[in-house]
């Protein structure tokens, strides 16, 4: 497998440009994300990913995590990369300073993400999930939940789950049947008894952290059907007594481990709670609101999800470029020189590997540009707030599909090769497979787009962003046509179709949307480029940009006809008809 360089320049670019790390500086909050301080993060997080992290990507592809009498261990090396992540200060970057972070823009939070699972995707895994158990913490826990768990977590000497799907419940969360019952005496008095079982708890046991503070999903006792009746817990796995200290393990136990596509390091873990009817847990936020506690972890995982199609598809990528530079096979067709070379300089292959490089910049050009709105709205920019909320399941859904093509156009470029372990290409590719299914598949992301986010701002916030591209794109004609394309997609969905032809074209209308926002903020760094920011990539810049401008900005153009063309023939063959 080819060894992982951290792609710096590119990410301080999106940085600047497309997040506004700069003019995030100037507020006060912010204040200490000055040049140097950015400059240094981004390079320590990418040197610190090559050294520690990507070493250990082969072999826990290879070895994958194990359950051994009850506990899940990591193959040799994790433990100690862990370690050191957290001895660095990695896992506090954009957490809370009361609770010992270092307060500084979600942005190079995601950076540090980016980085580490670019180099190790199931690896980081880990530190993600904790990343959202702070943040559903800091806004729903109590003030003694606060002190009790966030210390540890904004460190990362503990790490955090989110528990929600269960056997019989899996996209459709109001039909879990984890229970909570209230204590009324003894020394748990004011707390919950936890029973049932979840699956598919990502990081759910393992032996790196000292405890595993999980975030559980239940239902009280006569609480609502559905998912008014939803309440959520923290559940330790090892009590934590009043100093702070560790006490016994809670009565949680890992029944087993997922064998899975790939991500074979990360332990996909069934949980069970209560076994012996002494699982304890307390409830965060109110009784029967927990979905809505939870979903502010879920906000958080489905960026960083989309952050992990930027990451695969920047390792891929590398993988491929690195291949057709030594690859000699055949001579150029046409030239007169009939000496085989490197199939880098073969036209098709040419195309693939801009593509890929296009692809890859344009998802972390989203990326970026959904972590600026993000700090913004948490500064208290409603505008940003609700851009945000319109370009999340965007970055999530385009950008985890992005990792599987890019991916997948890694392995062709191997050719044979690739579909072999040998290489290490094809782990990318079963890597990124897992990312367009979690956090809500990518088809509930685009449901969501055309439903709950259609409608913020009165309807009117999503056709104004992409009035505001065609308008800024207007000397690029493409871009500007699908800018006008998607204003017309929104406004007919929103005020003449009915749900089920919004749904039915809600994934193409989704996939138009993300790369139209997407082109914009690549056409911005560009300009950027073209006015002396980042001359380390003048060269290359333009092209990738010129890339995705010309070629797949139109291939977007062409989804406009699936995302209006309703429902009705999806139903045109009987249910019985269609299975044949």
């Amino acid at each position: 497998m080819t060894p992982f360089t951290p792609p710096t320049a590119d990410q301080l670019l999106a940085i600047r440009v497309n997040a506004g790390i700069d003019e995030l500086a100037t507020h006060e909050r912010f204040a200490h994300a000055e040049p140097d301080l950015v400059e240094a993060i981004v390079e320590g997080v990418g040197q610190f990913a090559a050294g520690e992290f990507a070493p250990l990507n082969r072999i826990g592809d290879l070895e994958g995590a194990k359950l051994e009498n009850g506990v899940v261990r990591l193959p040799d090396g994790f433990d100690a990369a862990y370690k050191a992540y957290v001895e660095q200060g990695w896992n506090a970057i954009a957490s809370p300073v009361e609770h010992g972070g270092q307060g500084l823009p979600f942005t190079l939070s995601c950076n540090v993400l980016e980085n580490l699972g670019a180099a190790n995707m199931a690896f980081t895994l880990l530190p993600m999930l904790s990343v959202g158990a702070i943040e559903a913490l800091e806004h729903h826990g109590s003030n003694d939940q606060k002190a009790m768990y966030l210390p540890e977590l904004v460190s990362g000497a503990w790490s955090g789950t989110m528990n929600l799907t269960e056997p019989a419940a899996g996209s459709d969360v109001g039909a879990l049947r984890s229970t909570a019952e209230p204590i009324e005496s003894g020394e748990h008095a004011g707390k919950y008894k936890i029973t049932g079982q979840k699956i598919y708890i990502t990081w759910g046991e393992h032996d790196l952290a000292e405890n595993i503070i999980h975030l559980v999903l239940a239902r009280l006792p006569d609480a609502p059907e559905g998912s008014r009746g939803i309440s959520l817990f923290v559940v330790p796995k090892y009590h934590v007594n009043a100093d702070g200290s560790l006490g016994p393990h809670n009565d949680l136990r890992c029944v087993s481990i997922e064998h899975k596509l790939g991500i074979n390091a990360s332990p996909t873990c069934v949980m069970s709670y209560g076994d012996n009817g002494d699982c304890i847990g307390e409830l965060v936020g109110h009784e029967n609101k927990g979905l809505a506690a939870m979903f502010t972890m879920m906000n958080n995982a489905r960026i960083n999800v989309g952050n992990q199609g930027a990451q695969i598809a920047e390792r891929a990528t590398q993988q491929a470029l690195s291949y057709a530079r030594d690859r000699v096979q055949s001579a150029r067709a046409g030239s007169p020189d009939k000496t085989a070379v490197a199939i880098i300089e073969h036209p098709d292959v040419r195309r693939m590997i801009l593509r890929m490089k296009a692809l890859t910049e344009a998802s972390r050009a989203l990326l970026y540009y959904c972590a600026g709105q993000v700090d913004r709205g948490n500064l208290g920019d409603d505008a940003a707030r609700a851009r945000a909320e319109i370009v999340v399941p965007l970055i999530k859904a385009w950008g985890t599909d992005i990792g599987v093509e890019v991916a997948g156009i890694g392995i062709q470029i191997h050719g044979g090769m690739g579909f072999v372990e040998e290489t290490g290409a094809a782990q990318h590719w079963r890597d990124s497979r897992i990312a367009p299914i979690y956090e809500g598949t990518n088809g509930i992301q685009a449901a969501d787009l055309v439903t709950r986010k259609l409608g913020l701002g009165g309807g009117e916030a999503m056709v104004s962003l992409f009035e505001t591209i065609a308008r800024e794109a207007a000397s690029e004609y493409a871009l500007a046509a699908l800018a006008m394309d998607c204003a017309h997609v929104a406004r007919w969905m929103r005020d003449e179709a009915s749900l089920d032809d919004r749904l039915a074209g809600s994934v193409p209308f989704c996939t138009m949307a993300a790369v139209c926002v997407a082109g914009w903020q690549l056409m911005k760094q560009a300009e950027a480029v073209a006015a002396g920011a980042s001359p380390e990539l003048a060269a290359t810049k333009p092209v990738t940009v010129r890339f995705f401008l010309d070629r797949i900005v139109p291939e977007a153009a062409g989804l406009k006809a699936g995302a209006v063309a309703g429902s009705d023939l999806l139903y045109a063959l009987p249910t019985a008809a269609l299975l044949g």
